[in-house]
């Protein structure tokens, strides 16, 4: 594999441990994907069906704003992209990364983090995000704990 970046958005922390153990383990420069007005419990609520991420996700051409936009995407030919799986799918700040960037003739592998649900249609909704220049692969959920040769195993495949 050639240069590699783990790029990931968390809102709880939960994908964060993720990515970091991802990246640590095969040796990638890491970013984190951070909105411009940080989520906070409230945000979260996916009960509440005003809260601000039911509301994002209700809408899908919502592309909440981004912090900064200094991925150092351009060197890399193999993007892992983590987040976590809202109304199975990923939630709309991702979108607003994939947007931001020229990911032409890149791979993008997708991982993870849920409550209980597979990746559902996220390959597709961010299909439309990067265009038919990169290809999107459907990686993991990464649940639970991996050994660095677990991920390292698993991040070859690609």
């Amino acid at each position: 594999m050639k240069q590699a970046l783990v790029a990931y958005f968390s809102a709880s922390g939960t994908t964060a441990k993720a990515a970091k153990n991802l990246a640590s383990a095969i040796g990638a420069d890491i970013y984190e994907i951070k909105p411009q007005v940080p989520y906070n419990g409230a945000d979260l609520d996916w009960t509440d069906g005003k809260s601000r991420s039911s509301l994002e996700m209700k809408d899908k051409s919502s592309r909440p704003a981004l912090a900064d936009k200094d991925a150092p995407v351009s060197g890399c030919d193999t993007i892992f992209l983590g987040f976590p799986i809202w109304w199975y799918t990923a939630p709309t700040i991702v979108n607003s990364f994939l947007e931001s960037y020229d990911f032409s003739g890149k791979k993008i592998i997708l991982f993870a983090t849920s409550g209980g649900s597979g990746f559902g249609r996220t390959r597709d909704d961010l299909a439309k995000s990067v265009g038919k220049n990169a290809t999107i692969i459907e990686g993991m959920i990464m649940n639970g704990s991996y050994s660095d040769a677990q991920l390292k195993s698993w991040s070859e495949k690609f």
